[in-house]
């Protein structure tokens, strides 16, 4: 980070993200200079690069990282802090999977958790350590409502949420005085590739909006923000609903 706190410098965990290619072109450019994208080797990948040079950042490169391949993590993240300081880490990799796959193939299920939850612990923690050497910079983990109360039509993908986001609260407190910050971020429907072709659920925003969101909570150092900020209150209530009431509300939304 450069004297007034603005980010220099950004990594991407799920380099072909929307919602974290949108973050990165929120970010202020002025100060921005070096990017680098982190995922399967792909033509979205290749894509991704593109689009944050046509920003005008050109010090942007991708690495390969593979979620599931968690012996690999460590490296991965060593190579690219060791080649100069990262300032803000972006977790945005995950799948949604399909749940009447994952009903009748447990092995469908696991892959789901092992991605979004096994991969994601994994990098966190790789992360933290090298953040806290540095000490100072962001380890923004995007996580979802979907893991405030877990929904019949979606509780495997869920309840990888539901873990993700308790152990990223836990992460957040165990960096307190290192300098280093943990900023959960809990989208609500977001049109992205994942939800193509479902149909939308009320408060549904696109990627840009929960990039603005989230680049405007670390201005203000906060360690949680909903997007929008009015599912905070939604799921408050949701989450204080006897099961059978609220059983009834989210088979009513599919």
């Amino acid at each position: 980070m450069d004297a007034l706190g603005t980010p220099q410098s950004v990594l991407v965990l799920g380099g072909t993200s929307e919602i974290a290619l949108d973050t990165v072109a929120a970010l202020p450019r002025n100060r921005l200079t070096r990017v680098v994208l982190a995922g399967r080797p792909s033509l979205l990948l290749d894509e991704a690069v593109a689009k944050v040079k046509s920003i005008g950042i050109t010090n942007v490169s991708s690495v390969t990282f593979d979620a599931l391949d968690v012996d690999s993590h460590g490296a991965v993240i060593d190579a690219i802090f060791d080649s100069g300081d990262i300032d803000v880490v972006v977790l945005a990799f995950g799948v949604l999977g399909d749940q009447a796959q994952a009903e009748a193939d447990p092995s469908a299920a696991v892959m789901v958790a092992s991605t979004n939850y096994t991969g994601a612990v994994s990098a966190s923690l790789h992360v933290a350590r090298r953040l806290r050497m540095q000490g100072h910079g962001w380890l923004v983990v995007i996580s979802s409502v979907a893991g405030d109360r877990a929904r019949r039509s979606n509780f495997v993908y869920g309840s990888t949420k539901a873990g993700l986001d308790a152990f990223a609260q836990g992460l957040g407190d165990a960096m307190q005085g290192t300098g280093a910050r943990v900023l959960i971020v809990r989208p609500g429907f977001v049109r992205t590739r994942m939800t193509a072709g479902m149909t939308e659920a009320p408060m549904t925003i696109n990627p840009q909006d929960v990039a603005r969101i989230t680049v405007a909570a670390m201005r203000q150092g906060r360690s949680l923000v909903y997007a929008p900020g009015q599912l905070k209150y939604v799921m408050g209530v949701l989450k204080t609903l006897p099961r059978p009431i609220f059983r009834k509300i989210a088979e009513r939304q599919g």
